[in-house]
């Protein structure tokens, strides 16, 4: 196996469980909007996620861990994506708020700013702000 082969692998995987952590956000009420599905859909094609793992994960996604980044931009872009989610449906209820708290956690931020990172993170894409934006504000 080549280098190349496996910074493809890995990369993937790390799509992959950051793809399920968005599923475990639009499923943590109970039911997928259509506006979640649509959501959904759009992030397992610009995450590069087959058809059958996303079928896969929708089933199961408590399966897949977390997988931290390893820098700040990408644990940002994944926080931007994870709050996305929650506002995907246009009502941030409490369920989706307090698993995006401890996803917070798990994306490597300090546990003792998880709540305060969240809640700006959502005033943040409830404003409608972009990427960029949302990133250059952290």
């Amino acid at each position: 196996m080549s280098f190349s082969d496996l910074f493809t692998s890995g990369f993937k995987h790390r799509n992959r469980d950051h793809f399920a952590a968005i599923v475990r956000v639009a499923l943590s009420d109970g039911i997928i909007t259509d506006e979640e599905k649509a959501f959904i859909n759009r992030t397992a094609i610009n995450l590069e996620i087959e058809d059958e793992e996303v079928a896969e994960i929708m089933a199961n996604p408590d399966k897949y861990p977390i997988n931290p980044p390893a820098n700040e931009q990408r644990r940002l872009e994944r926080l931007y994506d994870l709050t996305r989610m929650v506002y995907a449906d246009h009502i941030a209820d409490e369920g989706e708020v307090q698993l995006l708290n401890r996803l917070v956690v798990g994306l490597g931020f300090p546990t003792e700013e998880a709540s305060a990172i969240a809640d700006k993170a959502l005033a943040l894409v409830a404003d409608g702000r972009d990427e960029d934006d949302f990133i250059a504000a952290f």
